[in-house]
């Protein structure tokens, strides 16, 4: 059974296409999470704790009655064009964990291909959760909840209806806002989720499965999570039940406070299955801010293609710990190139913010504003150096990245390699060097390297001969790495000498 991180679908339903769908309910027994016996008077929301000795035990019922009344439903009417081409290549995107944001997920995942739906406009409907930031209506939910919605209501606790206008929606960060015309509503209280600690209790409130104003509890399992879908969003990670439907509810702390927005699962069965993701309320509210103001987003854009620094990689380019992001490729016309960033740079930290792992990066630039000076601290064939970069805008266009004899028989990497002819150089779109893979053993074809590939650098260092490949390899110590390209992708790949 295959693994992956998706979006939390809404919970939708087909309707004017001659179906009728049912919704199928599982009952599962969930033990409460322990609940420390308070000697003193539980502590309010908003209270700390009276001394450092007295852990702070959250009122769970207190939080939920007093900002209970501030989350609100969402349901969302649209149209999707169904077909067997569309279908296939969402179901794909599912299975590999890309990440992808759907509104109408549900559907598309259960009846991808019925007859007669083949390019078809399918109105469908769906439910999310929301919560009101502002007494003047103004709400906050995920992105994916009203995308592609032509009519949004926002259902109170008190059974108030009212139509919504989404102000703005930023798929990047999967952040939206809804204002709602209505006047001294109740309001949340937004906490920092930067002081938010792991281990600590939290709280959702939502809407999973359509059941209005369900709470679930319990512990910030992580921080700063990254998950492999592009995303610039330094995931809270949580073992509090969430499931389809809970998408763009509030996730609390033990004070009562806002700390984040619950919005992806990982999960083998579709559901949750004790790990869920919440977008940290300090980067929301940036969103948040940025949209009421302009109705749009901006993020900067560096232009490179990164990747992890395991510990293979670390020893190849003379690194003290792995730790960092490998630029696999610059972007042709990006900030990045016209700063002078290099493939083989490892990208260690940004304005003096470490960069641990790859998607780090990710987050520190999407924080920053287009046009903002970024100083990078790079690691450039075995020397540190600095680099600054002027950001250039996510929305920007660039070109295109360019894709990109003797022969050496085994040797210490397992190669059989050559230099690219003239005209497979020109085919691979590589303006110099470059060894075309036409055998693999031993330790290459154990990291999986494949005939066909092309070698651009090892190390770091373009090679553009056998002979200044071997010269590289025979002065590497535990590992080369080697930076491929195959049809249109570049990676990096740490191979094991000896």
């Amino acid at each position: 059974m295959q693994t992956h991180i998706k979006a939390l679908p809404l919970v939708a339903a087909l309707i004017g296409a001659g179906l009728v769908g049912g919704a199928a309910v599982e009952a599962f027994h969930h033990a409460a999470p322990p609940v420390q016996a308070a000697v003193l008077p539980p502590i309010a929301p908003g209270e700390t704790s009276r001394d450092s000795a007295t852990p702070l035990t959250p009122d769970f019922p207190l939080i939920t009655q007093k900002y209970g009344p501030a989350v609100v439903n969402i349901s969302v009417s649209g149209t999707r064009k169904f077909g067997s081409d569309d279908s296939d290549e969402d179901n794909t995107a599912q299975s590999n964990g890309n990440g992808n944001i759907d509104p109408f997920d549900f559907f598309r995942r259960f009846a991808p291909n019925m007859p007669g739906m083949q390019h078809r406009n399918v109105p469908v409907h769906g439910l999310g959760s929301g919560f009101i930031v502002d007494p003047n209506g103004i709400i906050m939910t995920n992105a994916h909840v009203v995308k592609d919605a032509t009519e949004v209501m926002v259902k109170l606790t008190d059974r108030r209806e009212y139509h919504a206008k989404v102000l703005g929606a930023d798929p990047k960060t999967d952040i939206a806002v809804l204002k709602i015309d209505a006047r001294n509503l109740p309001a949340v209280t937004l906490g920092s989720s930067d002081r938010l600690k792991v281990g600590e209790w939290v709280l959702a409130i939502g809407s999973p499965f359509g059941f209005e104003n369900t709470v679930t509890a319990g512990v910030v399992s992580a921080k700063g999570r990254s998950l492999p879908n592009d995303s610039a969003v330094p995931f809270i990670q949580t073992d509090v039940a969430v499931n389809p439907g809970n998408s763009g509810g509030p996730l609390f702390n033990a004070k009562g406070e806002v700390v984040g927005i619950n919005s992806q699962i990982y999960s083998q069965s579709g559901g949750y299955q004790g790990v869920s993701f919440s977008i940290p309320i300090d980067l929301a509210v940036k969103v948040k801010d940025q949209i009421v103001k302009t109705g749009k987003v901006e993020h900067a854009r560096l232009g490179v293609s990164v990747q992890e620094v395991n510990q293979s990689l670390a020893d190849s380019f003379g690194l003290d710990r792995p730790a960092g992001a490998l630029v696999a490729n610059v972007e042709s016309g990006s900030a990045a190139e016209r700063a002078g960033l290099e493939a083989g740079d490892v990208i260690r930290s940004l304005n003096g913010v470490p960069i641990i792992s790859s998607g780090d990066l990710s987050t520190a630039v999407s924080a920053s504003m287009p046009g903002q000076k970024a100083q990078l601290d790079v690691w450039r064939k075995g020397k540190p150096m600095t680099i600054v970069a002027t950001l250039g805008d996510s929305v920007d266009k660039v070109a295109k990245a360019d894709n990109g004899g003797a022969k050496a028989e085994g040797g210490k990497l397992g190669l059989a390699v050559r230099p690219l002819q003239p005209q497979e150089r020109s085919q691979a779109g590589i303006a110099n060097g470059g060894l075309v893979v036409e055998g693999v053993s031993g330790p290459a074809e154990r990291a999986g390297v494949e005939p066909g590939d092309v070698i651009l650098s090892v190390n770091g260092t373009p090679v553009a001969s056998v002979e200044q490949m071997r010269t590289i390899v025979a002065k590497s110590n535990k590992s080369a790495a080697l930076l491929l390209q195959r049809g249109d992708e570049k990676i990096f790949v740490p191979i094991r000498i000896g």
